[in-house]
C-alpha cells in the first residue's frame, strides 16, 4: 500500500507543475491542507512503530515545491503538517495497537485524498 501511495504522490505532485502561483487558493487547497496533515501524523506515527522506510515529511517537502504556492498558503501547508505531527506527539509515547490502527486508518485516507484531489483537478491544467 505504500509504494501505491508513493506512486499516487508522484502523480500528484506532476500535476502540480504545472499549476502557477498566485494569490487565489486552488479548488484543492483544502484537500491539501488535510493530505498534508495526515502526512505530518504519518511523519511521527509511523518511526513510533518502527517503521522509517518513508520519509513523510521529504514526501510533504515534495509536494509543496511543486504546488509552488505563495507565502501564504505554503505557510498554511506547514502548518496543517506540523498540525498533524502534534495531533498524534501529544497522544502517543509508544507504539500501540491503537496508534497501528491510526497508521492504517491515516494511509487509507491519504490514498483517497490523493486520488480525489488528481482525478478532480489535474487535468485542469
Amino acid at each position: 500500500m505504500i509504494k501505491a501511495l508513493r506512486a499516487i504522490f508522484v502523480a500528484l505532485a506532476l500535476s502540480f507543475s504545472a499549476v502557477p502561483a498566485s494569490a487565489v487558493d486552488p479548488l484543492y487547497q483544502s484537500e491539501m491542507q488535510k493530505l498534508l496533515g495526515i502526512i505530518g501524523s504519518l511523519y511521527f506515527l509511523q518511526p513510533l512503530c518502527g517503521n522509517e522506510e518513508n520519509d513523510w515529511r521529504l514526501h510533504a517537502g515534495e509536494l509543496i515545491t511543486l504546488d509552488n504556492p505563495d507565502e501564504d498558503r505554503r505557510q498554511r501547508l506547514n502548518g496543517a503538517f506540523n498540525q498533524g505531527y502534534y495531533a498524534y506527539a501529544r497522544s502517543y509515547n509508544s507504539c500501540t495497537i491503537s496508534a497501528q490502527r491510526s497508521v492504517r486508518q491515516l494511509l487509507k485516507e491519504a490514498e483517497q485524498i490523493t486520488r480525489d484531489i488528481h482525478s478532480r483537478y489535474a487535468d485542469q491544467n
